[in-house]
This record gives C-alpha cells, sequence and structure tokens, in this order.
C-alpha cells in the first residue's frame, strides 16, 4: 500500500498547545500501547503499519515541520517537502512524482491520500487498503472514501453518489452547506467528504503534465514557486468524469478544535493538573512544568504552554483563530530532528534556552555573526566542537563560543543544555552552516 499523508496546517485552532511550527498533528496527547503519549501523526503511522508493515508511508509538509516529523517518526519515512506554500494539487502532484521518480513505485500502482490528522481506528486502515484496490483495478480514474454522516455538518462538502451500494459512481459534489441542507443532502444519501482518495500513479502524473511543464520530480521541486496556488479539488475532482465513492461507516473524527480534540481524549487532563468534585465535562493540556489546579469549571479546556495559556468555555474554543491571528509572539518551543528547544528567557540582548538532544544526534555544525553563546551541561554526556576542537563534557561543564567561531554538540546519552545567546541581533537568519567530518572523530 503507499499512501500520502498530507500534512498542513498553522496550527492556530489548537493554541497555544501548537503554533507555526507545532502544528496539531504533532501535539503529544493520546496514549499508545506503551502507556507514552503519542501524537496525530505517530498514531496514524503506527496504525497504518500494524495494518500493513510494508506499507510505502510519504508525508507531503513544508520544510517547518520537517524537523518535528524526524523527531517523531525517525529518519525512516518518506517526505515529500514543499519548498512553499501552494495548495493541495500542487503538492499532490509533488508527492507524486516524488514516489515514482524518487523512491521507484511503478506508474501501475495506486496510491492513497488522506490527512494526516483524523482520529480513526483500525478499520480505516482497512478500509484505505480496499480503496487502493479499487484504484489498483482502474474501474474509476478516481476512488474516494464517503464517510457516513452522524449529523448535518456545516464543516464538510458532500458527495452524493448514484446508488446506495458500498461501492458506487459519484453523482455530484456539493460544497459545505449550511444546517438545513446539510439535513437535505443526507436524506439524498449524501457522503462527507473527507479529503481521502486513491489513483493509479500514471493518471495524477498524466494530470500534472497537462496542467504543469515539468519533466521529473526535480523538475517539479526547482519550479514549484512558480506554481498556481489551486487546490486538488478544483484542479482535478471537479474536472473529472470517471470517480467512484465507497462507503465507510466506521469511526472518524476531524480532530480540528480544542471542543473535538478533548472528545476523543482518553483522560480528563495530560501533564500536571487536579480537577476539584465540582468540574464537570472539563479537560486539561499542560505542557508546564507547575501545577494547574480547576474548581468549580464546566465545560472548559484548559491548556497551556510555553506559548501562552488558554482557559475556555468548549463551544466558544472553536472561535479562537482570529484573536490567536492578532498575537506576535516568538516561537517558544519546538521540535527538531536532534531533539527540542525551549525559550526560558528573553530580554534586549539575550536570550535563554533549554536545548534536549536525543542520544546519537547532533546540531549542523554552524557559526554565529552577531552573537555569543555560552552552554552549561546539566545532564547527559556528549561532545562538543568548537572550531575543530573536540573537547568531552558532562554536567557542570561550561563551554564558551565567541561570535564567528564554528560550533556544534554531540549527544552521547540524552544530553540537556541550557544556552545563553549574547548580541545585539539575535535571530534565526544569523546562522552560516559549514561541513565536518563526523566519522573521523
Amino acid at each position: 500500500m503507499n499512501i500520502v499523508l498530507l500534512s498542513g496546517g498553522s496550527g492556530k485552532r489548537l493554541w497555544p498547545l501548537s503554533n507555526d511550527i507545532r502544528s496539531k498533528q504533532f501535539i503529544k496527547i493520546f496514549k499508545g500501547k506503551d502507556g507514552e503519549y503519542e501524537s496525530m501523526v505517530q498514531r496514524v503511522y503506527h496504525q497504518i503499519k500494524s495494518v500493513d508493515d510494508d506499507a510505502t508511508v510519504t508525508i507531503a509538509t513544508s520544510k517547518k515541520q520537517v524537523s518535528a516529523i524526524n523527531n517523531q517518526l525517525g529518519e525512516g519515512v518518506g517526505i515529500s517537502i514543499e519548498p512553499c506554500r501552494r495548495d493541495t494539487f500542487p503538492a499532490i502532484a509533488l508527492a507524486t512524482a516524488y514516489l515514482h521518480d524518487v523512491q521507484g513505485v511503478p506508474e501501475n500502482e495506486a496510491v492513497v491520500v488522506c490527512p494526516v490528522d483524523p482520529y480513526v481506528e483500525r478499520e480505516y486502515f482497512e478500509a484505505l487498503k480496499e480503496l487502493g484496490r479499487l484504484a489498483a483495478e482502474g474501474t474509476a480514474n478516481l476512488t474516494l472514501m464517503g464517510i457516513e454522516p452522524t449529523y448535518p455538518s456545516e464543516k464538510y462538502g458532500y458527495i452524493i453518489p448514484e446508488s446506495k451500494e458500498n461501492v458506487s459512481k459519484v453523482s455530484t459534489f456539493k460544497e459545505k452547506p449550511d444546517v438545513e441542507t446539510a439535513k437535505d443532502y443526507i436524506a439524498r444519501g449524501a457522503l462527507w467528504n473527507g479529503g481521502v482518495f486513491a489513483y493509479k500513479i500514471s493518471y495524477l502524473l498524466d494530470k500534472a503534465h497537462e496542467l504543469i511543464d515539468f519533466t521529473d520530480y526535480h523538475d517539479l521541486y526547482a519550479k514549484y514557486e512558480s506554481l498556481e496556488k489551486i487546490s486538488f479539488d478544483y484542479a482535478v475532482v471537479e474536472k473529472e468524469k470517471s470517480i467512484a465513492v465507497m462507503r465507510f461507516s466506521g469511526e472518524w473524527k476531524d480532530l480540528g478544535t480544542w471542543n473535538t480534540l478533548t472528545e476523543a481524549m482518553e483522560e480528563e487532563c495530560v501533564g500536571d493538573a487536579t480537577l476539584n468534585d465540582t468540574c464537570e465535562n472539563v479537560n486539561v493540556i499542560n505542557d508546564l512544568s507547575i501545577p494547574i489546579l480547576c474548581m468549580g469549571l464546566k465545560n472548559a479546556v484548559v491548556a497551556a504552554s510555553p506559548e501562552g495559556i488558554l482557559v475556555s468555555d468548549k463551544e466558544q474554543s472553536s472561535y479562537i483563530k482570529p484573536y490567536v491571528d492578532k498575537l506576535d509572539q516568538q516561537v517558544m518551543f519546538a521540535e527538531k530532528s536532534w531533539g527540542s528547544f525551549l525559550v526560558l528567557d528573553v530580554v534586549d540582548e539575550s536570550l535563554t534556552i533549554k536545548v534536549t538532544l536525543n542520544p546519537g544526534h547532533r546540531m549542523n555544525y554552524h557559526s554565529h555573526e552577531h552573537r555569543d553563546e555560552v552552554w552549561t551541561v546539566i545532564s547527559g554526556t556528549g561532545r562538543t566542537v568548537v572550531d575543530g576542537v573536540v573537547r568531552r563534557v558532562r554536567p557542570g561543564d561550561v563551554v564558551s563560543v565567541i561570535a564567528g567561531q564554528k560550533h556544534t554538540i554531540i549527544a552521547d546519552s540524552e544530553l540537556q543544555v541550557v544556552e545563553v545567546q549574547l548580541g545585539s541581533e539575535i535571530n534565526v537568519a544569523d546562522k552560516k552552516k559549514f561541513d565536518f567530518d563526523f566519522d573521523a572523530m
């Protein structure tokens, strides 16, 4: 099974636990089989592999999310990186070309495309296998999954099939309606359009070549910034005559808001939180190292992270985005391919952060022109490299790096470091990378 997971989103509807770098699919709130918390992307990836261990999983995403994906899923997962945002059709075209030209998947094989963040169970992934099988048979150019609606939702588009059979030709598509119109659609047998579909690689590549002048994946990647922003529905689905839909009646939730996300939580609280006996229908997600106490709250969500604190009625939490849009805030926490960082303090000409490096990982060998750095090791062991000089470090060691010096740090065990940056121009642009022969150390 070849699966492309679409991973986008700005993360604003689940502020403060998500931001422009850490979108909702990377928030760890679901308990895995080992009892540890896992994110939506980890949960979906593990579910796919439990159904088909040989599945080729490719995540189509932006540059900003690559580090978090590598941190949570490892280096083995395929990633189709969008150089910039160009909507779903260019993203899917690029991912399909990546599968064919980079991963070597033959043109006659089927690909299933779905969002990275649905809350589903095993039966959903069994259905994805069936969707891929139907696409491989080629009875239709596009095969969609239609979700059996559980209520007249205004959030989804609708697919109206020609018949009530499990697999049917599509009669028509309907845009997101009001509640009364949605009731009418459902009475006519309509299904939710959850953005899940399958096709043969050859079909999508032909469509891409019709609309874009390119030769292969690498050429498409180079031209990506110049491509028209256009959705897959508008570019392909609305113009395609040969479309089938397969019904799915299992559990499926779009966890796009705090209200819907808390419905899927297995526990009232994640993190250090206490609710007294008078609380009703309250959920707390605490990403901080300080306790939260809730008393007498009803139908509320409380979320706390280094980015801020949200206290909201669950229904009202759906309207958070315009308020978050007004916030101008530095990213305070981010996952990187080597670990993570947490901003502890920001003042004029100084930034203090806590860096956690995973065992066996390291930062890039780099320099800064406009700031000095002082590292204090607080736990773990590792090695630093400053202008080519290697030094072993352990808790209590302090390393000073002057502006212009090339440097990196390597974790032998999990390594935690408090890094103080000092300078008049502290920003992400002040970084120059260099090559270094780490194998010779």
